[in-house]
């Protein structure tokens, strides 16, 4: 006796079935694995292009951070605490129904997320003094010069010589002491970024949480021109 085929779930069930797991699998990535962020600004100029519309896409990957820890040199994109998210407004719409197909959609990686994301580059960690005064010939962390082969230079804008230096990105800072579980964060275009500098005097002395953190970026992958990976030199060797 001829064993009989299995029959073939209409296309009414199938159909669905395919787009659910297609949506559960890029659910599992966006939030386990990692995503594409887009740079919307040129604070991480040279290392990362940002002009409205046309930014580099990035590959942003969460997996590094389970076996090892953040490290400075790395960059990273994380959420921004209050005093970063002044003028930042909400993404979503007024509409309840759309509102929460944008917040699925932000799931699976169709819609960006509802927070304020930024990309800089980890300067300092929980611990570590860092600061830039008159007559340092780079930003000093633990009374150590760090490497800024990577900044911008020369700088987008003039900086007052009176009250900043080249060396420093701008104007002079610190002492910081960096609260354990935080890092410090600064922009490669450093007369051009509004980082850790720009929010001493919070409640986390402009530093960002660990768990703020989204993950490290590895590469650009848009556009093909500027197709590579991201470095991430131990600036504090």
């Amino acid at each position: 006796m001829q064993a009989q085929e299995p029959k073939q779930a209409p296309w009414y069930i199938e159909i669905p079935l395919v787009i659910v797991l297609t949506l559960a699998i890029m659910f599992v990535l966006q939030t386990f694995i990692g995503r594409l962020y887009v740079i919307p600004s040129g604070s991480m100029e040279p290392t990362l292009h940002g002009e409205s519309g046309s930014g580099d896409r990035i590959l942003v990957e969460k997996v590094s951070y389970y076996f090892t820890d953040p490290e400075p040199g790395d960059v990273v994109v994380f959420k921004g605490t209050d005093s970063w998210n002044t003028g930042f407004y909400s993404n979503r719409s007024d509409n309840t129904f759309v509102r929460g197909m944008q917040e699925v959609g932000s799931w699976v990686g169709l819609v960006p997320k509802d927070e304020n994301t930024l990309v800089k580059r980890i300067i300092a960690e929980g611990g570590q003094t860092v600061s830039c005064q008159e007559g340092d010939p780079a930003v000093m962390v633990d009374g150590q010069p760090i490497d800024q082969s990577y900044t911008l230079s020369p700088p987008t804008y003039p900086i007052d010589e009176v009250t900043g230096s080249e060396a420093c990105g701008g104007p002079y800072f610190g002492p910081v002491l960096v609260p354990e579980g935080n890092y410090f964060m600064m922009g490669d275009n450093r007369t051009n970024s509004a980082d850790s500098r720009a929010h001493i005097g919070d409640e986390y002395q402009g530093t960002i949480p660990e768990e703020n953190l989204r993950g490290k970026v590895q590469a650009i992958v848009f556009p093909l021109d500027r197709f590579g990976g991201v470095a991430d030199p131990d600036i504090q060797r």
